[in-house]
């Protein structure tokens, strides 16, 4: 343990009620909370602020039961907005001036689901769930339920009322399972969950391939020649695409940057894997966008030595030859495909970078990201530039800001 000196705690922007913002695919949606009596109740407040920081204004419904778990209180300042625990002449349930774009169960208990697949109305749950998938199947709003609870209670009955839910088109998430339990996933996929659920982005259905990471190159069955690159621009870059609903594919080089386990990826440990790789998975289906930032070796051993070369010795001399252009290959391979791939310099000015990509664009691929090693902003941000045909190249500052700008370059030019 640290020793504390005793001092107070920096001063901060953020107000009492606040929430930093992990991003914007909530702004200006309203999301009605339903908290339900299990046990998972108590993460109800944790879950509320997730959502709050992506933009999302949030009201917490609770069940009577509910509250043995959480408290009015603590839902009312995690969510900023007063709770419903009762029907008024006010018809909280129907939100008939302030409607919701999501209804989300979390905890949704056996006996909750089970009441929603007869239409049973008694209580404030049930009686706003009622109104709820009503507005659903008017496509004015959704529904997603989160079950959680025993595995004793997930019986026939339970089964039965889960696929007729998700046949009237109402969302189930996958509880996270342990311990003989449907637990309550964590609150951050949850919230990236419901980004997609009522994404209207353009990318919504997409199939978009990403590439990051390093791609190592064999010396024996032990060592290796890698890069210093982690891949950590390709998971933001696959985030932000999976936020917006599109259908994404990460093929990551293994490094010391590890993609969420929500998102859908797949490691690789070498170059000749991440070849093989990204050939078959193009071939498997059709895509409609290939994001190519995994730093791909350009140099490989001419010869790979047998087994684990003795330690102690002098190496052998290394011959090394230049690697297959893969980006290159598929573009020839797969000639539909919109590439959009990344070109980084070191010692070369602005002028030459832009013109080394601009290069690159006239060889047919749809947008180039360069950058060079030199340039960071104020707080060590990286520094990239989106350059395109017919328009100025775009100065993006921080991973985050690129993977913005990506997903609406595409977005802008969705054919």
């Amino acid at each position: 343990m640290k020793i504390w000196d005793f001092t107070p705690p920096p001063e901060s922007d953020l107000e009492d009620h606040d929430v930093p913002l992990d991003g914007y695919h909530l702004q200006n949606k309203r999301i009605a909370l339903l908290v339900t009596g299990g046990i998972a109740a108590m993460k109800a407040p944790i879950l509320a602020r997730a959502l709050r920081r992506y933009g999302a204004q949030v009201v917490a419904f609770t069940s009577d039961e509910a509250l043995r778990y959480t408290t009015i209180d603590t839902l009312a300042w995690s969510t900023n907005n007063p709770v419903i625990t009762h029907l008024t002449p006010a018809a909280e349930h129907l939100s008939d001036r302030t409607p919701f774009d999501l209804y989300l169960v979390a905890p949704a208990t056996y006996n909750t689901i089970n009441k929603m697949r007869y239409g049973i109305a008694d209580g404030v749950i049930t009686t706003t769930l009622a109104s709820a998938i009503g507005r659903m199947e008017q496509g004015k709003t959704k529904i997603m339920i989160v079950p959680t609870m025993h595995g004793s209670l997930h019986n026939s009955i339970l089964t039965e009322s889960l696929k007729t839910l998700h046949q009237m088109g109402i969302a189930i998430m996958p509880p996270r399972e342990d311990y003989g339990k449907h637990n309550l996933p964590p609150e951050k996929e949850i919230t990236v969950e419901v980004c997609r659920l009522i994404s209207h982005s353009p990318l919504q259905g997409m199939n978009i391939l990403i590439t990051g990471g390093p791609t190592p190159v064999l010396i024996d069955s032990i060592r290796r020649i890698t890069n210093r690159f982690t891949g950590h621009l390709g998971v933001e870059i696959t985030e932000e695409l999976y936020l917006r609903g599109a259908n994404v594919h990460l093929i990551h080089g293994q490094g010391s940057y590890q993609p969420p386990s929500y998102l859908p990826y797949q490691i690789i440990d070498t170059y000749d894997e991440y070849l093989t790789q990204v050939l078959n998975t193009l071939s498997d289906k059709k895509y409609d966008v290939g994001i190519f930032t995994a730093a791909v070796a350009d140099y490989k051993p001419e010869e790979i030595l047998v087994g684990k070369t003795p330690s102690g010795g002098v190496l052998k001399t290394i011959n090394l030859v230049p690697t297959i252009k893969i980006i290159e290959v598929v573009k020839d391979k797969f000639p539909d495909l919109s590439m959009i791939t990344f070109k980084y310099q070191e010692n070369v000015s602005h002028e030459k970078l832009i013109e080394i990509a601009q290069n690159r664009l006239n060889k047919g691929y749809s947008a180039v990201i360069a950058n060079r090693g030199e340039e960071f902003g104020n707080q060590g941000e990286q520094i990239a530039y989106l350059v395109t045909a017919n328009q100025e190249p775009q100065k993006m500052i921080s991973k985050k800001q690129i993977a913005v700008e990506i997903a609406n370059y595409i977005e802008q030019n969705k054919k």
